[in-house]
């Protein structure tokens, strides 16, 4: 990380000339602008910079949507304020001269911008330090990898690509060697950007990896998670490669986001028992909350049509709502001791945004501490054959449930939910309206 005089210093030697400043959007892509290094100095980071509020009122292709309280045409498309979180600066070694800053976004009184994701988990965040408590969290996060270029797989309508492995590479040493071309530039940018990524390891399907960061302050792990997908992304570029973090890309293993976390007062966990080796009964009451509230918050888990796919049978993603002790069958796996004792929640996909996901497990966990909820028995054997109840099988079904769900808006309040139910359902409807190329193949002859 960069101190605000310790850029100074690197813009007068010329060793940094531009600065991103960037902000996540709902799908959790960064957004922003591109600054003249000097100019940023001058004032800029003390004042901001303005951005149209329509980046939060966008689909995926940068088209206005209807329905959105704080942006439309009737309200004129004007500005928020990018607000630079200084802690965050940080050299971006992968491109040439470059700093990136991440930022809040305010409305021009100075209020923020709340259903931006960053507030979103800064809010779950602010409700743990009126207690005195916070929130740790480690990401792993699953990727596939193509030889092909980003201009290529568009132009094959992304379907006959070339996966950087064609076979299984699950924990193999020589099969992540053929991709250290990629992946070893991606580690190395990234611990120099600040990040710490622990491991990288091949996983299931034809090209997919994995990387683990190391757990952190939930909010500057929600930074790194979206630099490093909006980096690899970009480093992949450079090297003529292309890799995708959606959900399920195809009818294997689909692309994971498991999230660990734990609360803790100061330096001391609560979640183990003063042995070390025993759950207390506030980590009992946290994963219970997490097991009774899924339901009504998947949306924040898995956000897009396509996140449903990935739910599937004998796929270690999970289908049940229930918890086990390192049990990568279960929806909820708790591992570790001491310190490090955490609950992994395996839900998530590659395409979720990480302050939304954080934000959820915090306040499901919250309530089910504040209601004192007991722990139900670990699971034992495949959860997947059990009678458990299961996750949403759909976009449709997940927004259902988030719509009715007073807990959803009593935690992240009204205008929260009705900015993210209208981003679900205008989701839901472009697919309906699309004619998919599964249908063309069941259908144009046959039918």
């Amino acid at each position: 990380m960069l101190t605000i005089d310790e850029l100074r210093a690197e813009v007068e030697s010329g060793a940094i000339d531009t600065v991103v400043m960037a902000m996540t959007d709902m799908p959790g892509r960064l957004m922003g602008k591109r600054l003249d290094a000097r100019s940023f100095l001058r004032d800029i980071w003390k004042h901001g910079a303005e951005g149209c509020n329509y980046l939060l009122a966008v689909d995926v292709e940068m088209n206005p949507q209807p329905g959105y309280a704080m942006s439309s045409w009737e309200r004129g498309y004007g500005d928020f304020v990018f607000r630079p979180d200084l802690q965050t600066i940080r050299r971006a070694t992968w491109l040439e001269g470059t700093a990136i800053v991440i930022c809040d976004l305010e409305w021009h009184d100075g209020t923020p911008v709340r259903p931006s994701p960053r507030q979103v988990l800064k809010a779950q965040l602010a409700r743990l330090a009126e207690r005195g408590w916070s929130a740790k969290v480690g990401s792993e996060l699953e990727f596939i990898l193509f030889r092909e270029t980003y201009e290529g797989a568009r132009a094959k309508a992304y379907r006959g690509l070339k996966p950087a492995n064609e076979y299984n590479v699950d924990y193999s040493i020589f099969g992540t060697t053929i991709v250290e071309d990629v992946i070893r530039p991606i580690r190395r940018h990234m611990a120099a950007a600040g990040l710490t990524v622990e491991d990288s390891k091949g996983e299931c399907n034809l090209g997919q990896h994995e990387v683990n960061f190391r757990y952190s302050d939930a909010l500057k792990m929600a930074d790194d998670h979206v630099i490093y997908k909006n980096a690899a992304k970009e480093i992949a570029w450079q090297q003529g490669a292309a890799l995708t973090f959606m959900a399920k890309y195809n009818e294997r293993e689909g692309n994971s986001c498991h999230i660990h976390c734990s609360l803790w007062d100061g330096e001391a966990s609560l979640f183990p028992s003063d042995d070390g080796h025993h759950r207390t009964p506030l980590f009992e009451s946290f994963i219970a909350g997490q097991i009774a509230r899924t339901p009504e918050m998947a949306y924040f888990l898995a956000p897009n049509v396509n996140s449903y796919k990935r739910y599937a049978y004998g796929s270690f993603a999970p289908t049940a709502m229930a918890w086990g002790v390192d049990n990568r069958t279960c929806a909820f796996r708790v591992v570790g001791h001491g310190k490090g004792m955490r609950v992994e929640s395996r839900l998530a996909g590659g395409d979720c945004n990480p302050y939304l996901a954080f934000a959820a497990t915090i306040a499901m966990g919250l309530d089910g501490i504040d209601r004192g909820l007991a722990l139900e028995p670990a699971l034992v054997g495949n959860a997947y054959d059990s009678d458990k109840p299961r996750m949403a099988g759909s976009l449709h079904a997940a927004l259902a449930q988030l719509e009715a769900s007073a807990f959803a808006r009593a935690a992240f309040g009204d205008d929260v939910v009705e900015h993210y139910l209208n981003a679900g359902r205008l989701e839901q409807q472009a697919y309906e309206a699309a004619v998919t190329d599964w249908e063309l193949r069941r259908s144009f002859e046959r039918m």
